[in-house]
């Protein structure tokens, strides 16, 4: 199947779609009516199916047909499949049968798909899979040239089934293994971590808004009001979102029942809903603080802005994603289902948040955003504040953090952090406890020893844009004895030393190196605790509390900038 027939396959599909919209504009006058085009989308495929020179993947081509289409009004609308829904479901439940495990998939010399990480207590980990261990067969079945997607489908089953998985495991005399597990009803817990972080303040890390997230969350505000938690910090850095119920819910928490918390409006005023709070708040004075940054998004930014909004919490680290959109899913013929847009939220102040404009492109086809510095409408919170809508969250206290440069993201990449600390579990039975752990200067010189140059490859800036420098330099007609001089001795200079640059970037790699190891010996819990010592978020927190006049101060209004509540109104957007 060529890329123009699909690419002709999806403009027909789309050109009836758009004529259903323009025959429910005009019905009396459109000219063209769905059932022409359909009738004519129909009959082509049938002729290309009879006649075309090879055979036509049937369900390939179609669903690349309904792909394009939707393609054109948005990322989040989209067909899922009777084959897909049971990943869109894990995602909405947090629960779904099978062994426990999150995998990876390989390419180059190291080719295949691997167990990443275990979940703690599952039945992968207490069959003693581990994270590094190459797939090779399950069941009767090798597993050689599978996706990871194919060995998903198998590890997954009805609870109460036997699967048995081959693995080779590198770096140890046996590295053959073979288990026999019992598939289990496995629970994705959305809550990965919560503790006390400094002395009084509890800890929520939050990865997902799922049915399960608002009963975690309470259990463990509830724990930690009974070790003494006097502020809570409720983590939704890298949170994606989810349920926006669930969001509802867990805003529920420290605001009194009954408060608005987020409004839907679709495509005409029939269709606006009102969503609040209903039921008893566990705490309403607890000062609070909630984490964002730019892989916060829906449901994490409808927590986050409504808190902010209502003057309940203090919003602490960089500008959230910016998603203002409502989805909702309708089925469709042989168990299909469509998810689609059907609306935007507004939170408390009235803004909405969405960033993207879908409906509106550029002159190159893209679509428009609002741009990062861009002010935005001005609307206030309920004591007065000013915030403003255009594009996500923006922080009450700003944490900008450095971006990974070429070398750290190959390091990821190529999974150099993941394949050294494989090695290092295999050789070590036990490393100290998370809130002990350090990346050593020998654990940094191990790592360092474990990448092979010749494999390592990265962007070597600096010399590129010398190289770069140098030819604007020639063509200017500024190249001279002088000059290239001056170029050679700047490029010694700059010349790129990879044991050197690894020093130089030695504080995100030991992060890296230390999640990678702590995930393997703790599970993800013993990594958040680490990484929560010296987290510059927590820490402006902490900072704040110590002077409990600064931050009454940060979410009271300033008196000029008051605005009355009939003015506040005006501005919520219809």
């Amino acid at each position: 199947m060529t890329k123009r027939l699909n690419h002709l396959l999806a403009a027909l599909l789309a050109g009836a779609v758009a004529a259903t919209a323009f025959a429910q504009q005009k019905p009396d006058n459109s000219g063209v009516t769905i059932a022409q085009q359909l009738d004519i989308f129909n009959s082509l495929y049938k002729e290309l199916n009879t006649f075309y020179v090879d055979t036509i993947d049937a369900r390939k081509t179609l669903e690349n047909a309904i792909n394009a289409m939707l393609d054109d009004l948005d990322p989040y609308t989209e067909y899922i499949p009777s084959r897909e829904q049971e990943d869109f479901m894990v995602i909405s439940t947090g629960h779904y049968g099978g062994i426990g495990s999150y995998i990876m998939e390989r390419t180059g010399d190291k080719k295949g798909v691997y167990i990443s990480e275990p979940y703690v207590g599952s039945p992968a980990h207490r069959a003693g899979l581990r994270a590094g261990d190459r797939i090779i067969r399950i069941d009767t079945m090798s597993t050689l040239g599978w996706n990871s997607e194919k060995v998903s489908n198998h590890l997954k089953g009805q609870p109460n089934t036997h699967v048995e998985v081959e693995v080779a495991r590198p770096f140890v005399d046996d590295s053959l293994l073979t288990f026999n597990i019992l598939r289990e009803n496995i629970k994705v817990s959305p809550m990965p971590y919560y503790g006390m972080v400094r002395d009084g303040i509890g800890y929520i890390n939050l990865n997902t808004f799922n049915e399960q997230s608002a009963a975690s969350v309470r259990e463990a505000v509830e724990a930690l009001k009974g070790q003494g938690m006097r502020a809570l910090i409720l983590d939704l850095r890298g949170n994606g979102g989810g349920l926006m119920e669930s969001a509802v819910q867990i805003v529920g928490l420290f605001v009194p029942k009954g408060t608005e918390v987020v409004t839907t409006r679709g495509r005409d005023k029939a269709s606006e809903k009102i969503y609040k709070t209903t039921q008893e708040p566990l705490d309403t004075r607890l000062p609070l603080a909630v984490l964002v940054d730019g892989g916060s998004a829906s449901a994490s930014e409808i927590t986050a802005g409504a808190l902010q909004d209502l003057d309940r919490a203090v919003i602490v680290g960089s500008r959230s994603f910016g998603k203002g959109l409502v989805q909702s899913t309708r089925p469709l013929p042989f168990d299909g289902m469509l998810k689609l847009t059907v609306a935007k939220y507004y939170i408390p102040s009235g803004r909405l948040i969405q960033e993207v404009d879908y409906s509106q492109r550029n002159s190159d086809g893209s679509f428009k955003r609002t741009a990062a510095d861009t002010l935005g409408n001005v609307f206030h919170t309920a004591a007065g504040r000013e915030v403003r809508d255009g594009g996500g969250i923006t922080p009450d206290i700003k944490v900008d953090f450095p971006e990974p440069n070429r070398l750290v993201f190959n390091i990821i990449r190529d999974h150099w952090d993941f394949d050294f600390a494989t090695r290092y579990a295999a050789e070590h039975p036990e490393i100290p406890a998370p809130k002990d752990f350090t990346v050593t200067d020998e654990m940094f010189d191990e790592f360092k020893r474990s990448i092979d140059p010749d494999k390592f490859q990265y962007d070597k800036v600096c010399e590129q844009g010398l190289d770069a420098l140098r030819k604007l330099a020639k063509n200017e007609g500024y190249m001279n004895d002088s000059t290239q001089a001056a170029f050679d001795r700047l490029e010694l200079q700059l010349k790129h030393d990879l044991s050197h640059d690894l020093d130089f970037n030695r504080k995100q790699i030991s992060r890296l190196i230390a999640q990678e190891l702590l995930t393997r010996y703790y599970g993800r819990a013993g990594f958040i605790e680490y990484d929560a010592k010296d987290d510059e978020c927590i820490n402006r927190v902490a900072q704040l509390l110590s002077t409990p006049d600064k931050w009454n101060a940060l979410l009271a209004a300033q008196p000029a900038k008051a605005t009355p509540k009939a003015a506040k109104t005006s501005k919520r957007k219809k």
